[in-house]
């Protein structure tokens, strides 16, 4: 319960930080202690450790005796440092009271000013002030505040009050009411309040004090703060800390004002002054924009000429419109300030201030980062500045940003008219017509039309539509579904798992609620929220700056993981060169298939009668794939590529519809009623568990045979051209026992040796397996017998050891989320418990037979930084992900190792 250490004093250049932490004081309390040790000018007052939120059961609770009495005692040490008392009708203590969390949660009671106003108190600030009109413009701005934060009384009904009483009284907008009709509009207040809840507005200070204290304790449990830390990962029992604080007054007069200043403009990253602030007026209306603020935009002054010490008074006064007509001296204060603070904290921050009769105070800062480009010309500008070190610039910047800046994103002052949400399943947002089939979406392409493909789901048969697309939406699938991953591995926005549509492609409508749009309307889909909104909607798109590349280069000399990237086409694979790619991790080979005209071969092959219409079928293979092969060798020079063999779930190769069997009956010269036949043969009820990936290879070796020569000589020929070496990984998929690798072991070294023989060249490749049956990572010292590596598949690993379809889950999964049962989605960050152990098994037992064998991730986890961070812990050597996810997985992995140092 009560610790020794539950109350911090801060203020007249003292503070007890050194006591305190982060967590204890939230981060408006540490700013509070820190910038009191810095001696600024910060009005006194302690904040309540956040160990207080986890047992407080309100005012009255017996755990709050002890609790009471250290805070009457804080106040004590108040009215010595102040020289006035809190409930003093002569000379009274005016405090606010503000929820302070480690990490900002948005949901939290808004701060409360002018706690300690009553009927005596009110006269007491007046004779302070000789001011009574200001006093009891405090005392109407704190009944107000308090009815709406802590009694739950609608503001609107005080607000219409006012408002009646202010016209009356014939007093004009932006101006104070004299003292009697400050007096008048007290009277009315009170009066509702006592007739709305049957008994008086509380006039004791300390209960209005114990009042705002469980205010903002109950606001830790709300609604939309439970909602943000679910939605963060922050722990629901981190708890917040409370902020009483001596009032300053901003609403004091000509000479009187607040406002907020950033020390960098947060949307450029430049060195300037940037914010704006209201004369003769409290802080709350400044974030409520009930006034037109003033704007402040001046020169940051440099490190070299940051002050050493602060002089608080500005005695000079003025009613600016603009920065031109801000008073000089405060102008200069505001300067050396932020100086000061970047250099106490290391870097940009916004701070409140407010001026009261002339003399300057600080009521809280917290860091600010910046989004985009302006947070990495931010981080870069602060090394150059000696303020933060490179492994420090490193840390600063989250990974995920990085995925949005490679993207087109709407407009942030675009007006949105939202249709529906679903996944945000690949970054970025497009625009474009409605299609509803692949073809109609080549055909406006070639019309020099942008379009949006429309689906319930996609196929693999749907590539080249997808290749067309500005960006997919789907009603169904998850974040690893066929639409999902293939958008991310073209970098293309894809919003997938919207179960609200109603898409019917037949007739070509969607449908939501009482909206219908059909082909040819305008959508916009936003790939990185989920939205999906009506009409064209202004886009932007990054022009990446050196800052971009500076950054990564600095992660590069931090990481240990490499960073490989999936890709089967040789565009793919020059965007992954691009981003900083070290190899292919992933190639799948059924992807080069999806083409119309190859898929008709792949089924070919698969529906054939006999051994000779099979090796038919091979044959035409081979020339499409060693073709594929040599483009991707060249492409990637030097680097090694990993090739997985053919794992098609044959779901997605067989003909659907008349018109794809009669395609596939003619190209065999059988009739369709005999395809069909065979194609209904081959049906699975579970197809993802079926005959696929090495069991497909062992029932067919032929087609093994001709993978493995259509990969040795593409390598061959790939040599000659380059002059260089190939470095070539064979992937066996969906591995489970050894004597499956050991076998198409045989048919590759096999046609290796063939090949060797045929050219006089040497090849030069190893052989591994996918991991992704719990039963291969258990096994995973014997399969390590006859594998030189193993390459991590998550997706399908995820799969079967939850027993969950990844194409099914977002059906459920966000209920899970909602209800606590999982922390987040396992498809999108790795499951470290189940999925992870399984993973250690695998690394520990593999090692074991053979300490040289590397290891790394191929599944859609290999670009989340979560994901990546537990990689290197368990000492994966590489992470292959898709070719824009490539600089958001170079940085995660340098901040691992550097998160690493840090703990260690």
């Amino acid at each position: 319960m009560l610790t020794a250490n539950w109350i911090f004093r801060f203020g007249d250049g003292t503070s007890d930080q050194a006591s305190g932490t982060l967590q204890a004081l939230g981060w408006k309390g540490q700013s509070l202690a820190e910038m009191s040790r810095l001696r600024l000018p910060v009005p006194p007052g302690f904040t309540i450790s956040s160990d207080v939120c986890s047992w407080w059961g309100g005012p009255e609770s017996s755990s709050t005796g002890a609790l009471r009495r250290e805070v009457e005692y804080a106040l004590a040490a108040l009215a010595n440092t102040t020289g006035r008392t809190f409930g003093s009708p002569t000379n009274p203590l005016i405090v606010s009271l503000r929820p302070s969390a480690a990490h900002s949660v948005p949901g939290l009671m808004d701060g409360l000013l002018n706690i300690g106003l009553n009927a005596s108190t009110v006269e007491g600030l007046a004779e302070q002030s000789g001011d009574a009109a200001f006093a009891y413009d405090c005392y109407r701005r704190f009944v107000q505040s308090y009815c709406d934060v802590v009694l739950g009384i609608d503001p609107q009904d005080l607000e219409d009050i006012l408002e009646e009483l202010r016209a009356e009284a014939c007093v004009p907008d932006g101006i104070k009411p004299s003292a009697d009709v400050g007096r008048q509009i007290i009277r009315a207040f009170l009066a509702f309040v006592e007739d709305e809840l049957g008994e008086p507005f509380p006039d004791d200070p300390m209960e209005q004090l114990w009042g705002a204290v469980g205010a903002a304790y109950k606001s830790w449990n709300g609604r939309r703060a439970i909602l943000h830390r679910q939605a963060h990962g922050l722990p629901s029992d981190a708890g917040m800390a409370v902020v009483v604080q001596t009032m300053v007054f901003g609403n004091r007069g000509k000479a009187s004002s607040t406002g907020v200043l950033c020390t960098r403009d947060a949307t450029t990253g430049e060195k300037t002054l940037v914010g704006e602030f209201l004369n003769d007026s409290q802080g709350n209306e400044l974030v409520a924009g009930t006034r037109k603020a003033s704007s402040i935009r001046v020169e940051a002054l440099a490190q070299s000429g940051c002050p050493t010490g602060f002089n608080s008074s500005i005695r000079e006064s003025s009613e600016p419109e603009d920065t031109a007509d801000v008073a000089p001296a405060l102008v200069e204060a505001l300067q050396q300030i932020a100086c000061q603070l970047e250099r106490a904290f290391c870097g940009p921050q916004e701070f409140e201030f407010t001026v009261e009769a002339g003399t300057l105070w600080l009521l809280q800062s917290r860091e600010v980062t910046g989004q985009g480009k302006a947070a990495l010309k931010i981080v870069v500008d602060l090394v150059q500045e000696g303020l933060i070190s490179e492994e420090e610039a490193v840390l600063r910047i989250d990974p995920a940003m990085l995925d949005q800046l490679l993207h087109s994103t709407i407009d942030p002052s675009a007006a949105r008219d939202e249709l529906a949400r679903g996944l945000p399943a690949s970054p970025g947002a497009a625009c474009g017509l409605i299609v509803f089939s692949c073809e109609d979406a080549e055909v406006a392409k070639a019309d020099g039309k942008k379009v949006i493909l429309v689906r319930n789901d996609t196929t693999p048969e749907d590539v080249h539509g997808m290749h067309v697309a500005e960006g997919i939406l789907t009603s169904r699938g998850g974040m690893t579904s066929h639409a999902a991953v293939v958008a991310r591995g073209m970098g293309k926005p894809c919003v997938s798992g919207a179960w609200t549509l109603s898409i019917d492609a037949a007739e070509k409508s969607l449908v939501v609620g009482d909206r219908v749009f059909g082909e040819g309307d305008l959508i916009t889909i936003d790939g990185t929220s989920g939205q999906i909104l009506v009409g064209e909607v202004p886009l932007q798109r990054s022009d990446l700056s050196g800052d971009f590349g500076t950054l990564l280069g600095w992660a590069d000399k931090y990481r240990r993981l490499e960073v490989r990237s999936n890709a089967e086409q040789a565009s793919d694979a020059i965007v992954a060169r691009e981003f900083g790619a070290e190899g292919i991790g992933l190639c799948r080979t059924e992807h080069m298939f999806f083409d119309s005209e190859r898929i008709v071969t792949v089924r070919e092959m698969i529906l054939a009668e006999d051994d000779e219409g099979r090796k038919e079928a091979i044959a035409k293979l081979l020339e499409m794939q060693r073709g594929d092969f040599i483009k991707l060798f060249t492409t990637m020079r030097g680097s090694p590529v990993t090739i997985r063999l053919l794992d098609p779930p044959l779901h997605e190769f067989l003909p659907k519809g008349e018109r794809e069997s009669a395609e596939v009956a003619t190209a065999m010269g059988v009739s369709p009623e005999k395809l069909i036949k065979l194609a209904a043969s081959l049906d699975e009820f579970n197809p993802m568990l079926g005959h696929r990936g090495c069991r497909l290879l062992v029932s067919y070796p032929g087609i093994a045979e001709m993978q493995a020569r259509a990969i040795f000589e593409a390598a061959i020929e790939a040599g000659r051209l380059t002059g260089e070496p190939v470095l070539t990984e064979i992937m066996v998929p969906l591995v489970s026992l050894k004597r499956e690798l050991v076998l198409v072991r045989s048919i590759i070294d096999a046609t290796a040796n063939d090949v060797m023989k045929e050219t006089g060249e040497t090849l030069y490749y190893s052989i591994g397996t996918m991991v992704e049956l719990p039963r291969a990572a258990l096994r995973a010292g014997e399969i390590a017998k006859s594998a030189e590596f193993f390459s991590f598949g998550t997706n399908d690993l995820t799969q079967t050891t939850f027993g969950i379809s990844r194409d099914d889950a977002a059906a459920f999964l966000s209920t899970y989320q909602a209800k606590g049962l999982m922390d987040a989605d396992p498809f999108v960050t790795l499951d470290q418990e189940g999925v992870g152990e399984l993973m250690k098994i695998a690394v520990e037992r593999g090692r074991a037979t053979r300490p040289e064998l590397k290891l790394g991730i191929c599944g859609e986890h290999a670009g989340d930084p979560a994901s990546i961070a537990f990689c290197e812990a368990i000492g994966l050597d590489y992470v292959s992900c898709s070719p824009f996810r490539v600089p958001t997985a170079r940085l995660a992995a340098a901040q691992a190792v550097l998160r690493a140092r840090k703990t260690s």
